[in-house]
């Protein structure tokens, strides 16, 4: 007797679904008669495939705990979504160990696709490209993920060895509330027994991580990647930036590169500003403000500068920190709002000189238009540095 093949192998998909299945639902779904199921169920225990008869009223076939199926069922769109995802998981850094895993994991895979379809695949791969650079990828080793993921699911403590960024080495208990991944780099982020505090930890720092007896419980409402940014926001650096800006807390934590700040609404009428404070005029004012453009030259604040500083309305304190300054006053333009400037001082003179260069630009009428003779750096991705 011919074997229906692909009749069976829709019988195992569909059983790869997990649960229990019952003669009459796979009769319907393949469309042929109870018996028949019986007979292709045979046809997969010869091949060693371990599918479990289950007795009783609602009893059925199901496939064993634990079976891996290679991935020989994959339609189209399931083959690109795999192999684009290896490939963007590179990229970013998500892919553990080193790209070695990624390529032997997507050769295993090209290998049992159709010709056809490995072909077309293949000219995908060998076209694409990102607009975006590739993250940096740190090593880590895939059993530690695994672990603290584990931990964190089943709210187990991990004792865990932990080297910090100046080389000194700890042991340490940690409650794993979260693993965040952020710029190709994962945290875990929990209770410490040695601060009492919850910290945020890189994983590619954690050693020999072992689950121990115990359980404890997640705060409630407690947001393990909102924790990351902001303790990568707080991290020391040379230079402190504290700036108010007119608008709501939502509005200005939308432009601002997520991790690079902190955001903290103000009551609504900021009241008399200090002349000094007001030096750091806004690049532009807002829409619908009162003044004419900033003063380009230092030693003062623009009228308008003063005008919005005093004026009511919604604003917010952001700070932030920096290894330099230079690019500070671009993400001040880039917000378009008033802003004042509270510290350091020494920001109000990279703001007057890049309102210099850009009066400068505007007012320039070259013969032939080439490179701009400066450009402003862009804000940098926050270092990831616990």
């Amino acid at each position: 007797m011919t074997r229906p093949t692909a009749r069976v192998l829709a019988l195992l998909e569909i059983l790869q679904a997990g649960g229990t299945r019952t003669v009459a639902d796979l009769a319907g779904r393949l469309d042929v008669d109870e018996r028949t199921v019986r007979r292709y169920v045979a046809h997969l225990i010869d091949l060693d495939i371990p599918v479990r008869s289950v007795r009783g009223r609602y009893g059925g076939y199901r496939l064993a705990p634990g079976y891996r199926m290679p991935p020989l069922m994959l339609t189209d769109d399931e083959a690109l979504a795999v192999l684009l995802g290896l490939v963007a998981g590179r990229r970013a850094g998500l892919v553990t160990t080193t790209a070695t895993a990624m390529e032997s994991a997507a050769a295993k895979m090209r290998r049992v696709l159709p010709e056809v379809l490995g072909r077309r695949l293949d000219a995908l791969l060998a076209t694409v490209d990102f607009t975006a650079a590739a993250g940096p990828a740190a090593t880590r080793e895939t059993g530690v993920l695994l672990t603290l993921a584990e931990a964190a699911r089943r709210r187990r403590p991990v004792a865990v060895g932990y080297t910090a960024r100046d080389g000194r080495r700890s042991e340490r208990t940690v409650h794993p509330y979260g693993i965040v991944v952020r710029s190709g780099r994962w945290y875990v982020t929990g209770a410490d027994s040695a601060s009492g505090e919850v910290r945020t930890f890189r994983l590619d720092r954690v050693e020999n991580p072992v689950v121990l007896p115990g359980s404890f419980e997640v705060p409630a409402g407690f947001d393990a990647a909102a924790r990351v940014l902001s303790g990568l926001a707080e991290l020391p650096y040379p230079h402190e930036v504290s700036f108010r800006v007119r608008g709501t807390a939502e509005q200005i934590t939308a432009r601002l590169p997520a991790g690079l700040a902190t955001v903290e609404e103000l009551p609504d009428a900021p009241g008399a500003v200090p002349s000094s404070q007001a030096a750091g005029a806004a690049l532009a004012p807002e829409a619908g403000d009162e003044g004419s453009a900033p003063e380009a030259e230092a030693g003062g604040a623009s009228s308008s500068a003063g005008a919005g500083a005093r004026e009511g309305g919604t604003w917010v304190r952001v700070r932030l920190r920096a290894e330099r300054l230079d690019w500070v006053p671009s993400l001040l333009a880039r917000l378009d709002r008033p802003f004042v400037i509270e510290h350091p001082e020494a920001l109000r003179d990279h703001v007057r000189a890049l309102a210099r260069r850009l009066i400068a630009g505007a007012d320039d009428v070259p013969d032939d238009v080439g490179p701009p003779p400066w450009s402003a750096p862009a804000p940098p991705t926050p270092p990831d540095r616990p």
